[in-house]
């Protein structure tokens, strides 16, 4: 007991010098190198120190400006899809082919917005990239928020299935990650994206253990979710399906956009598709009428996200500004034109 408590005081101890760490930096305006002369400790030390209190939450950055240009292309894309919500990020530097810089910092305030509210008392998640980089961005302080009240936590669940060989290895886990950043109760569907046969889906469906998961999904009065693209590498779901073939069998039938590990075609249709049967997920009509909110962008996802707003079930989005501007500049009927 001991043992144990020394290494909780340890941890108690880290952190504190990350946080800091991170106020002598970005409060008090101290390079590294003065921030580690300061707390007598090397310059390395000092930066990841700084990189974990970014990681943990505990540095939360506001830029208290309205953009005209992004207030702009939310009023048109809520103008001509519908939405009930839209919100577009600045553009901001990125290293790889996804603006998950700038749709992790606003999708993360809009999930502690959401949470805060106390509007939604069962809030449903998909899982990706993206949505995984909006929960890491989340701050801690909503977990303290959350503990006061614990009668009134929320709940998070997961919308589909994505259990891996290597679960702990698994990139696109975010429910487990939404349950440490707020310390609320969430519960995740454990099955694959996609049992092995209908027969197989069906014996899942049988077991008390996803009793609770599925019950929960419809009681969801929010839920969150990514979109994601036919291209080779355009998420979690392609990456699962029956190899490349699989994929290129899927664009055939005319599916350009994923959701919950079903499939749009160009015009926001739901594909019939053999994945149907064997999905673990709730079924996208069921989204209907929900408050159904997106966090996507990049190049790669444009057409994707277009279908998706074409479908009648997004009720909110949030997205790129780059992305924002093509959806808006180029025709409507651009896509499903070329889709004939």
């Amino acid at each position: 007991m001991a043992q144990s408590g020394q290494y909780r005081g340890a941890a108690i101890a880290e952190t504190d010098l990350a946080a800091r760490a991170a106020w002598l930096h970005f409060i008090g305006g101290l390079t590294q190198s003065e921030v580690a002369k300061r707390l007598e400790l090397p310059t390395t030390r000092v930066h990841r120190y700084i990189a974990r209190a970014q990681s943990d939450g505990l540095v939360r950055v506001f830029v208290d400006v309205e953009v005209e240009d992004c207030v702009r292309l939310e009023t048109q894309l809520m103008q001509r899809y519908g939405l009930r919500i839209c919100r577009v990020a600045m553009e901001s530097p990125e290293t790889g082919p996804l603006p998950l810089r700038a749709l992790s910092a606003l999708g993360g305030d809009y999930l502690m917005r959401a949470v805060a509210s106390g509007a939604h008392k069962v809030i449903g998640v998909g899982q990706g990239r993206t949505l995984a980089a909006a929960v890491k961005s989340m701050g801690r302080e909503l977990g303290r928020e959350l503990a006061r009240e614990p009668g009134e936590q929320v709940r998070f669940v997961s919308m589909l299935g994505g259990l891996t060989r290597s679960f702990a290895a698994n990139p696109y886990d975010v429910i487990h990650v939404l349950a440490q950043k707020t310390g609320a109760e969430a519960y995740l569907m454990p099955a694959p994206l996609f049992a092995d046969s209908a027969e197989d889906k069906g014996v899942l469906l049988s077991q008390s253990a996803l009793a609770t998961t599925m019950e929960l999904i419809d009681q969801a009065s929010l839920i969150v979710v990514g979109v994601g693209s036919m291209e080779q590498d355009g998420g979690a779901t392609t990456s699962a399906l029956d190899g490349p073939e699989a994929a290129d069998a899927l664009l055939s039938l005319g599916a350009r956009a994923e959701i919950l590990g079903q499939f749009l075609d160009a015009n926001g249709q739901i594909l019939k598709t053999p994945y149907d049967d064997r999905v673990m997920a709730a079924p996208l009509e069921s989204l209907r009428g929900r408050e159904v909110v997106a966090i996507a962008g990049g190049d790669t996802k444009t057409q994707a996200i277009r279908a998706a707003l074409r479908s009648g079930l997004i009720a909110g989005l949030i997205i790129d500004e780059a992305t924002a501007r093509r959806l808006v500049e180029e025709p409507d009927g651009a896509y499903a034109a070329a889709a004939e």
